[in-house]
């Protein structure tokens, strides 16, 4: 379902919006799809924030496991 909104933008930012839209009767869907790509990649920005404090936090045991592992390796 969609919501009409009212968003002011400046001259500019409508103008490149036009030219990459191609035309008034597609900016609705043009911002539709930069804000959804948007909120996308905040999301992605998020996890991968969070998927980060999670190596950090965990590096040292991380890193035994690691350390271990590569002692059982053979020379070729």
């Amino acid at each position: 379902m969609k919501v009409k909104t009212s968003v002011t933008l400046s001259k500019e930012v409508i103008a490149l919006i036009d030219r990459h839209a191609e035309g008034e009767s597609n900016r609705s869907a043009f911002i539709e799809l930069a804000v959804r790509t948007y909120l996308r990649i905040l999301s992605r920005q998020k996890r991968d924030r969070e998927d980060l404090r999670i190596l950090n936090r965990l590096s040292a045991k991380l890193n035994k496991e690691a350390e271990d592992a590569i002692g059982y390796q053979v020379e070729l």
